[in-house]
């Protein structure tokens, strides 16, 4: 006799957050991003379920400092268009951390969360800051490093 086992299906009732604090100048923006956009769509935690938003907050300081590799400081282009004609407007890195740093990490972890229904709530829940102080001490965020 085989015994059956029933699938676990989380309920959005359900969803415990957590909060997590991650220093954007420990490593590069990529490996930075991808832990984010990890801890926002809770693909790591037991309880995850495709169609469920379950994942948890997180603040990123020093967004300023992000560290990236080879010449992408100058090579590395942002583009964004008006919707008139002729009217695309490339932007460097380097320009880009100078006048919105917070806009560098939030296009790199938008990038890599699935692009449904539940992208743009999970970034409601990215919380990103140029200096190391941040506006959630209450919450007492658990701080993790990026390997």
């Amino acid at each position: 006799m085989v015994k059956m086992f029933k699938t676990f299906s989380q309920k959005p009732a359900d969803v415990d957050r957590k909060w997590f604090l991650v220093d954007a100048s420990e490593a590069p923006l990529g490996r930075t991003a991808v832990l984010i956009a990890e801890k926002l769509s809770g693909k790591r935690k037991p309880t995850f379920t495709p169609h469920v938003d379950n994942g948890d907050f997180v603040v990123v300081v020093n967004a300023a400092e992000t560290k990236v590799t080879g010449g992408k400081d100058e090579k590395k282009k942002y583009y964004r268009h008006s919707g008139y004609m002729g009217g695309i407007t490339e932007t460097a890195l380097g320009k880009m951390r100078a006048e919105k740093p917070e806009q560098i990490i939030i296009a790199a972890v938008a990038g890599m969360l699935p692009k449904n229904k539940l992208q743009a709530d999970r970034l409601k829940r990215l919380k990103v800051f140029p200096g190391a102080e941040h506006a959630h001490t209450a919450q007492k965020p658990e701080k993790i490093g990026v390997k």
